[in-house]
C-alpha cells in the first residue's frame, strides 16, 4: 500500500499527515482509473527515470492576482478553481494502483482541513468536485457544517483515494515552500500550498506553491496548469455563471 502525505492547514498551520492512499480503495467518488500504456506511453522514459531511477519531486511558486475574485468567499473559490484546473490534464490526475502501475483518475477532488482554534489542531475535510461553482459551494459549506467541529485527523471520514491535498497559511505570505516527504517518492498526484494575500497598488497576490513529482509532469505540465489558472481567475464572471469559459 502506498502511502497518501496529506498537507493540511486551513487556518492553521500547514502539516503532513500520512493516510492510506492507492487506486484499489474500497471507497469510491466517481473514482474510474485507467492504466497507463507504458509501451505507447511518450513520457515512458521520463516516468521510469525520475520514478525509479533519479526519484526526484519539486516544487514551484508563484503569486497570483485574485483581485477579480476578491468578492467571493477565497478560500472556497479557490479549492474550486485549483481543482477544475488539475481535472483537465490527466498527469495532475495520477496515481500507482495496488500493484504499483501508474494510471489516471477520472476526476479528482480536494482534500483540505479546518482549524481549531480551541485545541490548535486541524481535521481533514474532502469535498466531491463538480464543474458547478455553485453547487461545489453549496457541498463546500455542507461539509464544513457537518463535519468542521469534529476533531481528529478525519473530520469526514471514508476519503476516497482519488483527492489531492491543498493547503492555506493565512498568517504569512511566502515566496517559496518545499515540503520534505520522507515517503513520498511514489505519491503522483499534486499537493498545493496557499499563503496570505497581500496587495501590491491596485492588485491583490496570493502566493501558491504546487509540489510534484517528477514522474508525473515536467515543468512545462505545471507552468500550462498555472495558465489555465489564472485565465480562470480573470474569466470567472462566465464560469461561475455556467458558461463555458476555459
Amino acid at each position: 500500500m502506498a502511502i497518501n502525505p496529506t498537507l493540511t492547514g486551513l487556518d492553521g498551520c500547514a502539516i503532513i499527515s500520512t493516510v492510506p492512499h492507492h487506486a484499489t480503495e474500497e471507497r469510491n467518488c466517481n473514482m474510474d482509473f485507467e492504466r497507463v500504456c507504458l509501451d505507447t506511453w511518450a513520457r515512458k522514459e521520463h516516468f521510469l527515470h525520475y520514478f525509479s531511477q533519479v526519484p526526484c519531486t519539486y516544487s514551484l511558486t508563484t503569486k497570483l492576482d485574485i483581485t477579480p475574485i476578491m468578492e467571493e468567499k477565497l478560500y472556497p473559490t479557490m479549492l474550486y478553481l485549483i481543482a477544475r484546473a488539475v481535472n483537465r490534464y490527466p498527469e495532475f490526475r495520477m496515481d500507482l494502483d495496488g500493484d504499483g502501475n501508474p494510471g489516471t483518475y477520472s476526476v479528482v477532488h480536494p482534500c483540505y482541513t479546518v482549524f481549531h482554534r480551541d485545541d490548535e489542531t486541524f481535521s481533514s475535510i474532502w469535498t466531491e468536485y463538480t464543474e458547478d461553482y455553485g453547487a461545489f459551494c453549496r457541498a463546500y459549506k455542507q461539509d464544513l457544517a457537518q463535519f468542521g467541529n469534529n476533531h481528529g485527523m478525519m473530520a469526514k471520514p471514508d476519503a476516497p483515494a482519488n483527492t489531492f491535498p491543498v493547503s492555506m497559511l493565512p498568517w504569512e505570505s511566502f515566496d517559496g515552500f518545499q515540503l520534505n516527504l520522507q515517503k513520498g517518492y511514489d505519491y503522483l498526484l499534486p499537493i498545493f500550498t496557499m499563503g496570505r494575500y497581500t496587495r501590491d497598488g491596485e492588485r491583490y497576490l496570493l502566493p501558491l506553491s504546487i509540489q510534484v513529482h517528477h514522474a508525473a509532469c515536467d515543468g512545462f505540465h505545471v507552468c500550462r496548469l498555472l495558465a489555465a489558472l489564472k485565465e480562470m481567475i480573470a474569466d470567472h464572471e462566465r464560469i461561475f455563471s455556467g458558461g463555458q469559459g476555459k
